[in-house]
């Protein structure tokens, strides 16, 4: 496992070389996480097209403002021109629950997990939620390991190996392997 110091964008290039390894030994999915494309298209530029399923999972439409996408549309070209996969879709940690603790100021049961999770890093809680994001769009098949790559904001400073569920089926996930995190978040 790689420890970096601190999170952010500036341990991307680390996790990408991370995930090139793993690629080589054999990974058939990789799924990372991008709001506006530039973490996807490094990963779709540095990983060798064709080797791995790529699925880029991007904030769902109007996640930041009513009606908004996030998602450079270039970016969704680049990424599908190297054979990426971009999935904008609704987080299962962060949907409808979340707009009700909001407007009835409480705290409900995937809120619990997600901060449960956070518990190992943001990187991790948005690992587990695009790999189950990906499996719900039908783009792995449940059962299947994946490399997942999430981030603390922005870029990428976390790598797990999961083995992949529904979020309907959430407690059938499981983080096999911690490849790379932040110390602290």
């Amino acid at each position: 496992t790689v420890y970096f110091e601190k999170p952010g964008p500036e341990n991307s290039a680390d996790c990408l070389g991370i995930v090139q390894r793993m690629v080589q030994a054999g990974a058939k999915h990789v799924v990372v996480a991008s709001t506006r494309g530039e973490t996807g298209l490094l990963f779709a530029r540095g990983l060798p097209a064709g080797k791995a399923n790529l699925v880029v999972v991007a904030h769902s439409a109007g996640f930041a403002k009513p009606g908004e996408v996030e998602f450079d549309p270039e970016k969704r070209g680049l990424i599908e021109e190297r054979g990426g996969q971009v999935l904008q879709a609704t987080m299962p940690f962060h949907s409808v629950e979340n707009g009700i603790e909001k407007k009835f100021s409480g705290t409900l049961p995937t809120s619990l997990v997600a901060h449960t999770l956070r518990i190992f890093g943001q990187g991790a809680k948005v690992g587990c939620e695009i790999v189950m994001m990906a499996a719900d769009a039908g783009l792995i098949s449940e059962g299947e390991e994946a490399v997942a790559v999430g981030g603390t904001r922005w870029g990428a400073d976390t790598v797990l190996v999961v083995r992949s569920a529904a979020s309907r089926r959430f407690l059938d996930l499981k983080v096999l392997e911690i490849a790379a995190k932040p110390r602290e978040w």
